[in-house]
């Protein structure tokens, strides 16, 4: 049994079966490398925005839905280390 936990590795949120919180490939099936909100249909969220720009818009998303601003800052600050921002 695999207990390493994963991580989206376009936005950092913990990826959970249960939760079923896995995005959704082209044809349908879960994704293991990223989350419901960065993944659906086989196309990543914000194609074409920077690290930076993702950044901010993940950071003003958390604000929006009830996230205080350091929180939010807390979660976001770590994209860069993530397997989609790295070529950046």
């Amino acid at each position: 049994m695999d207990n390493k936990k994963k991580f989206c590795q376009s936005c950092g949120m913990p990826l959970d079966k249960r939760t079923n919180n896995e995005g959704t490939n082209a044809d349908g099936s879960k994704s293991e490398k990223f989350c419901m909100y960065c993944y659906q249909n086989g196309v990543l969220a914000g194609e074409g925005m920077t690290v930076d720009e993702f950044q901010e818009f993940c950071r003003q998303a958390m604000i929006k839905n009830g996230h205080n601003k350091l929180k939010a800052w807390l979660f976001t600050r770590g994209f860069r280390r993530l397997e989609r921002w790295k070529k950046q």
